[in-house]
């Protein structure tokens, strides 16, 4: 069957939804994902992000709506989606006991890519990922970050058009991570390719063209930063009171202006006059008091009400994540 010609982006999904027993996954999801594009899904762990890549990536179906991948039905259409795809999951897939270089080979033998051409791509791609020192070293020897590029550009050895990745710098020192998305840059632009990143690191998504926030199930916003920010980012005051007593009074005093209620600080919105009249004010209340400028961060305070918070899936989220795959894996 050939491509759904009413799709001219890279990747679409048309009213998805998903449940797991009583607890539904994704809620009537909707966006695209434009040709040639850096597109980021930002939420929390939990949010439905990795259910969302199982789905495009064609190894869960969809209770509800469809999912597309160039034009083609993920559900119906799944071997030829696949060919277009490259995909990073977040959980490592690497053979520790295979070299770099065949690591590469043998992803490039299962996709049929011819010898000579499979060998010119293998040497590229470790050129771009800095790995070419490593190419005859087990891969049980790399550092987590350079497990995370070899798997990067083992997506990418079949000429892959769109590359997913799932949580990609997770478990990861900051420098490493900075390092990964030089990476998913510089390929995104020699390569010319559609990336679809997801991440719950708010200040990785700032130089992505547009950014999808989700959270529990529900696509909550997409635009660009700057277009995320104008329409939802606030100045916030954060402050943290010198007691329990003194946080429990400004929380009654500024009931209106709450946009966080943490156990170590209260949230406010705020502007420059608001700010500098609060410090005058309760100033013997406060231990700390910083101010921030409209951001990612504000846009997700705006829209949920709390903070993505940096912490590992739990047990039930892994289960809603991967324990359905192997019985509606395509084949």
């Amino acid at each position: 069957m050939s491509a759904d010609s009413r799709t001219p982006t890279a990747l679409r999904v048309d009213g998805v939804s998903k449940r797991y027993g009583r607890t539904l996954a994704l809620d009537d999801v909707n966006f695209e994902v434009p040709c040639r594009s850096l597109f980021a899904l930002l939420g929390p762990n939990g949010a439905g992000k990795t259910t969302l890549m199982h789905i495009l990536s064609t190894l869960l179906r969809p209770d509800n709506g469809k999912a597309f991948v160039a034009g083609f039905d993920t559900s119906t259409q799944p071997l030829s989606a696949r060919r277009k795809l490259g995909i990073v999951f977040q959980e490592p897939s690497l053979d520790d006991r295979l070299s770099v270089r065949e690591n590469l080979e043998l992803h490039g033998l299962v996709y049929g890519v011819p010898r000579k051409i499979r060998r010119q791509r293998i040497d590229a791609l470790m050129a771009l990922v800095e790995l070419t020192d490593w190419a005859d070293k087990p891969a049980r020897t790399l550092s987590s970050g350079m497990k995370r590029r070899l798997e990067i550009a083992r997506a990418l050895i079949h000429d892959s058009e769109i590359l997913l990745l799932d949580e990609p710098t997770v478990g990861l020192d900051a420098q490493t991570r900075e390092r990964i998305w030089h990476y998913i840059r510089e390929l995104q632009r020699e390569r010319d390719i559609t990336v679809l990143v997801t991440t719950h690191y708010i200040e990785e998504v700032e130089a992505c063209d547009q950014v999808c926030v989700i959270d529990r199930g529900k696509v909550l916003a997409d635009g660009s930063p700057a277009e995320l920010k104008q329409r939802y980012g606030q100045q916030l005051l954060r402050v943290v009171p010198k007691t329990e007593a003194d946080h429990a009074a400004l929380a009654a005093r500024y009931v209106d202006r709450i946009s966080a209620d943490r156990a170590d600080a209260l949230i406010l919105t705020s502007d420059d006059a608001f700010s500098e009249g609060f410090l005058a004010e309760h100033g013997a209340r406060i231990r700390a008091l910083s101010i921030e400028v409209p951001s990612l961060n504000s846009v997700f305070l705006t829209l949920t009400g709390r903070e993505i918070r940096d912490q590992a899936a739990s047990a039930r989220d892994q289960t809603r994540a991967f324990g359905k795959i192997g019985g509606e894996h395509t084949r």
